[in-house]
């Protein structure tokens, strides 16, 4: 058997695996087909299992009956592509989208979780303080500010909410709390990175969290200030951005956010 036979024959049978209707591999016969059935039903078994262990909130949240569905159709049109069983949960937030779309809130709690998930399991960096901060800047031109980027701690994740997370979070804890109503007075913002060994996150102003996910790409910081401003701004609004910038840069700095600085 050569390499690319191998290949070919791997690859039609992960397709039946996702696929009831894909053909079998060549020379299969009805006591393959039949395995194939018992092997399709673990292989889906154990990404749902994954699916639930990752999103115990999620399924709280939906109940079991619904989660189970959402996850079955999950495992099916969105197979796992890395090395573990763990990336199963990746995208599932879309998949909730998709399904939930009368309560966006299951999305947003769903991407939570996995948000958690994926920076608990982040390479320990070592954070850039106030002190370190201030020094690295401290000869720092109008061109250099408006020019400087950042390095943020690996895997941390920002988006603008339109629920209160905080307290979904807390009330799904345990079986049987409260549910708190899960709707915002308007947007907000939420990051989530490592404190230490510890995943936590925090609800804030809309702009921060659209900040940090702009530097995480690459801006700078002008290019943050500009984005906190909008289209054709006056002086007084862009300076109001710079002072809005420059609060959120104090917060990531805080928080230990920040790895490094770059120019």
């Amino acid at each position: 058997m050569t390499d690319a036979t191998l290949a070919e024959r791997q690859t039609a049978f992960m397709r039946a695996i996702l696929d009831e209707q894909a053909p079998l591999p060549d020379g299969w016969g009805n006591s393959q087909a039949a395995g194939m059935s018992v092997y399709r039903g673990n292989y889906r078994s154990a990404l749902m299992d994954a699916l639930a262990s990752t999103f115990e909130r999620t399924s709280r949240y939906v109940g079991e009956a619904a989660f189970k569905q959402a996850s079955a159709h999950h495992a099916i049109c969105h197979p796992p592509s890395g090395w573990t069983i763990d990336e199963a949960g990746r995208d599932f937030d879309t998949t909730c989208a998709a399904l939930f779309g009368e309560n966006p809130e299951v999305a947003e709690l769903a991407w939570l979780e996995w948000a958690m998930l994926e920076v608990s399991t982040s390479a320990e960096t070592a954070c850039l303080d106030p002190q370190g901060f201030g020094a690295a800047t401290a000869e720092f031109d109008d061109e250099d500010w408006m020019g400087l980027k950042i390095e943020v701690q690996p895997r941390v994740s920002a988006r603008v909410v339109d629920h209160d997370l905080a307290a979904m979070w807390n009330a799904l804890a345990e079986e049987g709390l409260v549910r708190p109503d899960p709707r915002l007075a308007s947007p907000k913002g939420c990051l989530v990175w490592r404190e230490g060994e510890r995943p936590t996150f925090l609800l804030v102003d809309p702009g921060n969290a659209r900040a940090l996910a702009a530097m995480q790409q690459g801006a700078g910081y002008g290019d943050v200030i500009a984005l906190l401003a909008g289209a054709d701004p006056d002086p007084e609004t862009v300076q109001d951005a710079a002072m809005r910038a420059g609060s959120f840069l104090g917060n990531w700095l805080q928080e230990g956010l920040i790895v490094s600085l770059k120019t």
